[in-house]
């Protein structure tokens, strides 16, 4: 197992470098800069090309390439340029905004795939099946701006049960447990959008595992030496039907401070997504470029946790 991990993580030396030669490419092949991006009518050609050589943007790409591949191995992801503070101040910032809208998600979806999945599957082709395939592939096929804006629509402004937008009440200096309650409440149709986007082909998921494993011969086995269904279901069939879910846990990590982009702005949620594509629209490459290798190296070792975790819930796996 630990010449295994050792040699994973050699593994990613040549895939992070691979990584960061493309990422760094394709942004260098975006037209405009941030100085043409600020669209500032007032800025003169010569204050542009002084601003340029400041921020070292009038390097050749290659020179501009090695300096901040040098500057990521020393953990130095460069100043953002929009910010004007270090990357990694703007990422530890806001990116644990979107954490807890994402860990809250993660952990509610996960529990009603699981439950509807495995009653779905149970009850194959029941009405109670019907109505959560329908459900589910209703929240599939809307987009998420329609979802928030219709809960915002409802919940918000017609009864005014929850907040419009935003991440804490204006004006609230509050701490402690009435900081939580607040951000918990402002959290809420946020978290209940994702979801239900998540939910669906988790659902579906689970519901596919259970109907295989349902099937197999010590399934048949525990029901004829008399054990109770809850036993079968829930502790044989289930357990075995959660193996392949590992996997999807290792897409997760990456997920959790990915941040959902669409709904925080639409939320007005202070979280890294919406940070992230003012980034794009005001080309600041340094933040874009970092917080595209913290995800791609967050991704990277989320599959490797779970092929490790797979191997180790799975005997009939070795990690050679």
């Amino acid at each position: 197992m630990r010449q295994y991990i050792i040699r994973r993580l050699l593994q990613l030396i040549p895939t992070l470098i691979g990584i960061s030669i493309i990422v760094f490419a394709i942004s260098a092949m975006v037209p405009g800069d941030f100085i043409t991006a600020k669209n500032n009518p007032n800025m003169t050609a010569e204050k542009a090309e002084d601003l340029r050589h400041i921020y070292g943007l009038d390097k050749p790409e290659y020179q501009r390439y090695f300096i901040w591949a040098g500057n990521m191995l020393k953990g130095n992801m460069g100043d953002s340029l929009q910010h004007k503070m270090p990357v990694t101040s703007v990422i530890n910032t806001y990116v644990w905004n979107s954490f807890i809208i994402a860990f809250a998600t993660l952990i509610l979806s996960w529990i009603i795939a699981v439950i509807t999945g495995v009653f779905s599957a149970k009850f194959q082709y029941s009405f109670f099946d019907r109505i959560v395939t329908l459900i589910v592939f209703l929240c599939m096929s809307l987009p998420s701006f329609f979802i928030g804006l219709l809960l915002i629509k409802l919940f918000a402004l017609d009864w005014k049960l929850f907040p419009v937008a935003g991440m804490t009440t204006a004006g609230l200096n509050a701490g402690g447990w009435a900081y939580i309650k607040d951000v918990a409440y402002h959290m809420f149709l946020p978290t209940v959008v994702l979801t239900m986007l998540s939910t669906g082909s988790l659902t579906r998921y689970f519901r596919a595992g259970m109907l295989e494993v349902i099937r197999q011969d010590y399934i048949r086995t525990a029901r004829a030496k008399g054990l109770k269904e809850v036993t079968v279901i829930f502790k044989h069939a289930l357990r075995n039907a959660l193996l392949p879910a590992i996997t999807l846990l290792g897409f997760e990590l990456p997920a959790l401070f990915s941040g959902a982009m669409i709904l925080e702005k639409v939320f007005v949620w202070p979280g890294i997504g919406q940070v992230y594509l003012e980034s794009i629209n005001m080309r600041d490459y340094p933040f874009m470029l970092g917080f595209t290798i913290f995800l791609s190296v967050l991704t990277l070792l989320g599959n490797l946790l779970a092929d490790v975790l797979y191997g180790i819930a799975d005997p009939r796996i070795r990690l050679k």
